[in-house]
């Protein structure tokens, strides 16, 4: 395999996971370039992975809170060992005993374009089936990465739910007629 898929092959053993571990010496080339998916990833603690497909193989972030939806916020994003492309399509059981093992399903996937691409920032617009937006990976020490959304949702209507809002509790009573029905948030 490739030297920058190396490390990914070293923590799996042929058999024991079904995770793609394909033979060829260099890296697929048959993806667009563009192909980004976003793993969930019920392991030792639950995250997601995002990889972006780039240069033949997938570079894999796992982000243990998933994608900021506000703009503004600021998430973990743990740099993990490059991907081959074939695991784009993946889902399984990874084995217990096994380098990253239990459930691994595609959340989302779709297709990216890259706004700026360097050693310590990643610029992207994602355009998946859930996620759409404007998304900055960014080296935050030597190898320490953070992950910050930074531009508004889709939606025109939408605001970020106040932080010193403080939720009703639950009373008995009744609901309110339909036609205020507009005034009320379920």
């Amino acid at each position: 395999m490739a030297p920058r898929l190396e490390q990914y092959r070293n923590k799996r053993r042929k058999g024991h996971t079904p995770e793609p571990l394909p033979s060829a010496t260099i890296a697929s080339t048959e993806g667009h370039g563009d192909t980004f998916v976003v793993h969930e990833h019920h392991a030792r603690n639950l995250h997601w992975d995002v990889r972006l497909e780039r240069d033949g193989r997938l570079i894999s972030f796992a982000v243990p809170k998933g994608l900021p939806t506000e703009p503004g916020t600021v998430r973990l994003a743990v740099r993990t060992e490059d991907h081959p492309l074939e695991y784009s399509t993946f889902s399984g059981e990874i084995p217990k005993g096994e380098y990253g093992g239990g459930h691994m399903s595609i959340w989302d996937r779709g297709t990216y374009e890259t706004l700026k691409w360097g050693e310590s920032k990643v610029s992207i617009v994602l355009h998946g089936e859930r996620v759409h937006g404007k998304y900055v990976f960014f080296r935050t020490r030597e190898s320490d990465w953070s992950v910050v959304r930074s531009d508004p949702p889709d939606d025109p209507e939408w605001t970020p739910i106040p932080s010193l809002l403080k939720p009703m509790l639950a009373v008995t009573g009744s609901l309110p007629d339909p036609e205020e029905d507009s005034d009320w948030a379920y």
